[in-house]
């Protein structure tokens, strides 16, 4: 069976793609230790990246490297939230599911690290 939500189109489609996503957010501040931890770490490295004296190339880098951190968040925390609806049962799979996930945030991690040490101390 196909969404009813499937059928919306237009600016309607738009309003309501907004308000889901902002949902999303939510839940996942709600919910997830780890995505908080990452907003609060946004907060702190955003601003930062917009003051120093860099390029606008360079500061690009350093938000985008920043904001990649929460969009893989988002993905694991939703890869997990569907496994977990799945079964909670313990199972080779699912565990293969949530630690590629969370192998992806460590690597999303891994990457800020190295953009920032390259672009100020490169």
């Amino acid at each position: 069976m196909e969404s009813p939500y499937k059928g919306k189109t237009g600016l309607k489609r738009l309003w309501n793609a907004f308000h889901y996503s902002l949902d999303g957010f939510s839940a996942a501040f709600r919910n997830e230790d780890a995505f908080r931890q990452e907003v609060f770490l946004a907060i702190a490295l955003i601003p930062t990246a917009l003051l120093l004296h860099l390029s606008g190339f360079e500061k690009a880098l350093l938000v985008f490297s920043v904001l990649l951190v929460l969009i893989v968040e988002l993905l694991n925390s939703g890869i997990e939230a569907t496994v977990d609806r799945i079964s909670l049962e313990n199972h080779h799979l699912a565990k293969r599911a949530k630690d590629i996930g969370s192998a992806a945030v460590f690597a999303s991690l891994v990457n800020v690290a190295a953009t920032w040490l390259l672009v100020i101390f490169g």
